[in-house]
């Protein structure tokens, strides 16, 4: 699979403007005794795993969710019925109480079981199924009447749009400054350009192209178009529609106000329109995430732009929460079958291939330069600009607030070929280490639905492409700078726990930027382990070995919080703000035996000849930089039984 190109501006050394001294003088401080190099934190002797549950997979059997099959999917017969299969301790739908030898009264009641402002009868009189869970049902409901009752009429737009247009044509706009090359190289074209005024009462469907041209006519992106529709085998939501019979919002409760502009989209057959599971959200998410499987650098804000056409179709009054939410895990399940298949291995490569080459032509970028230009829009422009904003809002939607009504500690569980949904993201990690990913990601277990026995349910696709969330074990990352894309660069956001230990291999950089708290240490074997939180090293040593590499640029000082070693041959790179930004705070022992020190000022910051600027402080020091470089100046290193100065000169 091709490297996909970096996506944020890396914190290099530049080494060919500056001065360089040897460095002299040095404390001789140390816990250990005099001379003695502290060895690497230890190895904890295992490696972290996610087993495959032994459950029939849904990657194994996608072939028997046939659309033609819909009126007898059956949960033993039918995967996607499977995938869902939680809906069942909430709902009990009318086609298991036949199974069952349970007949439906005359009258359409049911027994005692339905407590519940919601009936076992939606309010159109068809008898559907017995309500098992009053107050999660009631929850989904009354969560579309407060939603379709406050919305503004910028979200009742957005909910037109997201249901009339193609949804391969609505979500790209999640690829912000790439939308408009992307929908010129896939050629796609939708009729749904505004809201016509007698919407209320006409039905307007896309006559557009929906994703676009594939490769029979479009030579340079047809073979992005191609996937994403192969994407859609076996992927049709009508069987799990037709099994659980759960009536749409609007059919339970006459407080949901439907859209006046969807009205005239309203089927007039309640008994075949279930709610359960949203083939809207389904398809939306479905192509979000092949999306950014193609296009990495947008993989956050496509997963978002899938959750968002979701929350649409809550805000449309055609669909409850628990609708979208299956309609999510079912996406997933989907979209990493078919890119799992064998027979689509060779097409998305090619997809990947020509997504770079022709949007970098149609934006004037290269390798170097694209992701930078993928995130180069404002909020005014991009909707999704906004990591923090993204982040919380894709938490919102995962569950849509509600409560947990089962143990909050069960362990976390991957699907077979889940990881294959990280394949692009994460080119320089095994399959086995992105299992680990998304085990260490997910959301906690309780909530209604999610819990499915295969695990589609708990992934946090956003949370899952900002790296590891925990660290348990011997976690080593091997990136190949020469490959370039995230295999030159990357930057892992979690707050990283557990007790394990990092190590960082290659020649490529890696920032961590979460509030880390890990415990068993890093190395830096080769490459470059980059801090942009004053955390992110976690609470254990940092040991630089030969080749390998540490930058500093952080707000705040730099804590390690136990032993910082570096040795010959290494660099340590501190970026300076002149409020503390850039420092290094070393809570035990600091051993420098060689190597180069590289510093920069930022931010502004301007100190001036004979200025002595502190660097490094710790309990104690032992430490000889081979090398002191410092841009702009000379620099005298000024060692002290506890850390590092400089002394600035006019170069």
């Amino acid at each position: 699979m091709p490297a996909s190109p970096i996506r944020f501006p890396l914190r290099l050394a530049v080494l060919s403007t500056v001065a360089a001294l040897a460095a002299c003088g040095g404390g001789n401080i140390n816990s250990d005794p005099p001379g003695t190099i502290p060895a690497p934190p230890a190895d904890p002797g295992f490696v972290d795993s996610a087993p495959i549950p032994d459950v029939p997979a849904f990657v194994d059997n996608i072939a028997t969710n046939q659309r033609g099959d819909a009126r007898y999917a059956t949960l033993a017969t039918n995967a996607g019925v499977r995938v869902v299969a939680r809906f069942l301790d909430l709902w009990q739908p009318l086609t298991m109480l036949v199974d069952a030898g349970v007949s439906a009264p005359a009258n359409g009641s049911f027994p005692a079981v339905v407590q519940s402002t919601w009936t076992g009868v939606p309010n159109d009189g068809t008898p559907n199924g017995t309500i098992l869970n009053s107050t999660v049902l009631n929850a989904n409901i009354q969560y579309v009447v407060t939603a379709t009752t406050q919305r503004s009429q910028a979200q009742a737009d957005a909910a037109y749009y997201d249901d009339r247009r193609g949804k391969g044509y609505s979500v790209t706009d999640g690829m912000g400054p790439l939308t408009t090359a992307w929908r010129s190289a896939a050629q796609q074209t939708t009729s749904i350009t505004s809201i016509p005024a007698n919407a209320t009462t006409v039905l307007y469907s896309d006559s557009g192209n929906n994703v676009g041209v594939g490769s029979t006519t479009n030579a340079t992106f047809g073979k992005v178009v191609d996937l994403l529709n192969a994407m859609g085998n076996n992927a049709s939501t009508e069987p799990t529609k037709r099994f659980y019979k759960y009536a749409r919002p609007f059919r339970w409760s006459t407080s949901v106000v439907v859209d006046p502009t969807l009205v005239p989209a309203i089927s007039t057959t309640p008994s075949t329109d279930g709610g359960f599971i949203s083939g809207h959200e389904a398809e939306a998410m479905r192509d979000a995430m092949t999306m950014a499987y193609l296009v990495p650098e947008r993989y956050q804000e496509m997963a978002s732009r899938g959750l968002e056409l979701g929350e649409n179709r809550i805000f449309a009054g055609m669909h409850s929460p628990l609708d979208v939410i299956g309609g999510r895990m079912f996406a997933l399940a989907a979209t990493a079958a078919n890119l799992s298949d064998p027979a689509n291995a060779t097409l998305k490569g090619a997809a990947y291939t020509q997504a770079h080459s022709a949007l970098m032509q149609a934006t004037g970028t290269n390798a170097t330069s694209f992701a930078a230009y993928a995130h180069s829009g404002t909020t005014s422009t991009d909707r999704f600009a906004d990591y923090a904003t993204n982040k919380s809002e894709f938490a919102r939607r995962m569950t849509f607030g509600f409560g947990q009504i089962e143990s909050t500690e069960a362990p976390p569980v991957v699907p077979k070929g889940a990881e294959v949904l990280l394949e692009t993201r994460f080119p320089y990690l095994s399959a086995d280490q992105r299992r680990v990913v998304l085990k260490t990601t997910e959301v906690a277990s309780g909530y209604p639905v999610m819990d499915d026995a295969e695990g589609w349910g708990r992934l946090n696709m956003f949370g899952a492409a900002d790296g590891y969330g925990t660290f348990s074990g011997n976690v080593v990352v091997a990136m190949d700078a020469t490959q370039g894309g995230f295999n030159a660069a990357d930057i892992w956001r979690n707050n990283i726990g557990g007790s394990g230990k990092l190590t960082l291999q290659g020649s490529g950089t890696l920032t961590l930027a979460g509030n880390n708290s890990y415990t068993g240490g890093s190395q830096v074997s080769g490459g470059t382990l980059a801090a942009s939180s004053t955390t992110a090293f976690g609470n254990g040593d940092v040991y630089v070995g030969s080749g390998g590499g540490v930058t500093v640029a952080t707000s705040a000082p730099l804590t390690v919080a136990g032993k910082y070693t570096q040795l010959d041959s290494t660099t340590l790179e501190l970026d300076i703000d002149g409020n503390g930004g850039g420092r290094l705070r070393v809570g035990g022992q600091l051993t420098v035996a060689g190597g180069t020190l590289h510093v920069k000022f930022v931010n502004g910051y301007a100190p001036k000849a004979g200025d002595t600027i502190t660097l490094i402080d710790a309990a104690a020091a032992s430490a000889k930089f081979t090398t002191v470089t410092v841009d702009g100046f000379k620099a005298t290193p000024v060692y002290s039984p506890t850390g590092v100065s400089v002394t600035l000169s006019a170069s």
